[in-house]
């Protein structure tokens, strides 16, 4: 691996981000309605390699319903304002209609201090199942050992424990961390952890027995990650290379795949695209279906890092409404700007270069453009 001296006492590995890279068309053509986008985690099946990211301004109830019922899967954030509050109407009118940067902050920091209630863990969890979805929820680290046994006694299917970065070997003088190693195998459901965005990082989160790692730091349309903290990992380099760890740990563990799933920086339908060249077997999408008329956000994206009560991490940034969430999926398209048909684009961009199958299209041969 080639590094780049930054100075004399300093190299580095160039890193690549997806606009950086671009797919090459092979020797052979299909029709895109011979292309396949199916895939499964564990026994649960997916039309679309697309999940939502368990972002409030993303996906509500109502949302992640929707997007199970179109073959995708909706990951509710459980320390969100859906468990905080009954009607979170109230709340999501405040910070969509905040005008000036402080006071956005201040309005996140203030809706976001409501006590995440078991309760509504419960009713959110149950509303998906009596839906007939997949049921999908997502804790932090640093909330997991706290609520981890109401969402699983809830009826959970899939466990998400997402945070800006989440490692197997977390140390702490002040509290006993969480053992994600013992925490999943003494689960019944399957967990997906993340971020992670190094090889090393990626193979010791899938030796505990994760079912998916999410890869991605300091990416994201909503995150300033990079200009905060100085930390960031282009998400074509580290899908790349936690892809390269998974077909290592296939050979260490006498053949157990653990799935990686791409986790910011998808706002355009290319992005999807080049991720799963890349590597990915799923795609976890925040902006692109923030821009959905069903969106809670209304036109406006915001994670978690920007109401963090000491050092936010990110902005309320507007991306706009721009049509139904199933015209952003399956189009038609409205423009030639990669916002809506996401799913259309990769079935076409898989039938140009002359594959079928997801799997099939990791192996495309990708070039930098720069």
């Amino acid at each position: 691996m080639s590094e780049i001296e930054i100075g004399r006492n300093k190299r580095g590995r160039r890193g690549y981000s997806f606009d950086d890279v671009a797919v090459v068309p092979s020797r052979r053509t299909r029709d895109p309605e011979d292309v396949s986008t199916a895939w499964q985690v564990d026994a649960y099946h997916f039309d679309i390699p697309i999940f939502s990211a368990p972002m409030d301004s993303v996906v509500s109830p109502e949302v992640a319903i929707a997007l199970g019922r179109a073959g995708g899967l909706g990951v509710l954030d459980l320390e969100g304002l859906w468990t905080r509050y009954e009607d979170p109407t109230p709340q999501l009118d405040r910070i969509t209609s905040a005008s000036e940067e402080e006071e956005v902050v201040g309005v996140l920091r203030e809706a976001y201090e409501e006590p995440i209630k078991p309760e509504l863990i419960t009713e959110r969890i149950r509303q998906l199942r009596e839906a007939g979805v997949t049921a999908a929820g997502s804790l932090s680290p640093q909330r997991t050992q706290e609520h981890w046994r109401t969402v699983v006694d809830a009826g959970v299917d899939l466990f998400f424990i997402r945070g800006t970065t989440v490692s197997a070997e977390h140390v702490s003088s002040g509290r006993e961390p969480l053992n994600l190693k013992r925490f999943i195998y003494e689960l019944d459901v399957p967990v997906i952890v993340g971020g992670c965005a190094t090889y090393t990082a990626a193979l010791h989160l899938m030796r505990t027995g994760a079912a998916g790692v999410l890869v991605g730091f300091g990416g994201g349309a909503s995150h300033t990650t990079r200009e905060t903290l100085g930390i960031q990992v282009p998400l074509a380099t580290a899908v790349a290379d936690v892809a390269a760890a998974r077909r290592d740990y296939m050979d260490e563990s006498g053949g157990r795949y653990v799935h990686v799933i791409a986790d910011g920086g998808l706002g355009r339908s290319g992005d999807l695209v080049k991720a799963i060249a890349c590597g990915a077997d799923g795609l976890m999408v925040g902006a692109a279906l923030a821009r959905a008329e069903e969106a809670p956000g209304r036109g406006y994206h915001w994670g978690s890092e920007a109401h963090h009560p000491t050092l936010p991490r990110g902005h309320r940034v507007e991306v706009s409404t721009v049509a139904p969430l199933d015209q952003i999926l399956f189009g038609p398209g409205l423009s030639a700007e990669g916002t809506t048909n996401l799913v259309g684009a990769l079935r076409h961009a898989m039938a140009t270069t002359g594959y079928t199958e997801l799997k099939e299209f990791q192996r495309i041969e990708v070039v930098t453009t720069r």
